[in-house]
């Protein structure tokens, strides 16, 4: 028969033991975010240098595809106009980089919505426009790693994308919290935009019922510098 005391003692043991493998797992996630993101800041650096003409410039025109909002759900795309595909980008593969100054932040900008995708780094979410086109680019990212710093951005604050394209600087005019399904805010506008979305409450616990859209519009006198510039 097994004692009070016995079945403590392994009680114990076993929670010990769990406590020990989230606390790994939770290590090899944290360690693959840092390297994936390192690691893919530096392809986008060594890219840059290329000559332009060593690009792929094809970018195929199609319908809406699937929009995945921070990688939690999914609904049919309304944008039609600006929708592009690249002939160049696979899954996953570096963009280019996002800065926002005034948050110290810097985060590479991959392919795709992916949930090991956006491990590394934030995502181009599926369906919208791609740099250098016009239109509403759209990026996703974590609440709780990359996009974390975005609860402090403020309107008017300077955006940085650097992509292949060249140097894209945006100014944010609106910061809003919606519903998932909200798509709207993905649709082009009247000039070349940048849509950043993540789950809202930021510290809530679980999947986050909202989403925080912060959309910025590009700035013209500062944007659109040679890629091969220093940066």
């Amino acid at each position: 028969m097994i004692t009070w005391s016995k079945a403590v003692r392994v009680l114990s043991q076993a929670l010990l033991i769990l406590g020990i493998v989230l606390l790994s797992v939770f290590a090899v996630a944290h360690i693959h975010r840092l390297l994936g993101s390192g690691a893919d800041r530096a392809i986008f650096e060594s890219s840059r240098v290329l000559p332009e003409s060593e690009f792929s410039a094809g970018f195929g025109i199609g319908a809406g595809e699937a929009v995945t909002l921070a990688g939690e759900s999914t609904v049919s795309s309304p944008q039609v106009a600006y929708v592009a595909k690249p002939a160049s980008y696979s899954s996953g593969e570096s963009i280019g980089v996002l800065r926002i100054a005034s948050l110290g932040m810097e985060v590479p900008v991959l392919e795709g919505t992916e949930r090991i995708t956006l491990n590394r780094g934030v995502g181009r979410i599926a369906g919208t426009a791609l740099p250098g086109l016009g239109g509403n680019i759209g990026i996703a990212g974590h609440r709780d790693s990359f996009f974390r710093p975005l609860r402090k951005i403020r309107r008017g604050d300077e955006i940085e994308l650097l992509t292949r394209s060249g140097r894209h600087v945006y100014r944010v005019d609106q910061i809003k919290v919606t519903n998932p399904k909200d798509v709207s805010v993905l649709q082009p506008r009247p000039t070349p935009s940048l849509t950043l979305v993540t789950c809202y409450p930021f510290y809530y616990l679980g999947p986050a019922p909202k989403r925080y859209i912060v959309t910025a519009s590009l700035d013209s006198r500062s944007s659109t510098e040679a890629v091969t510039k220093a940066w």
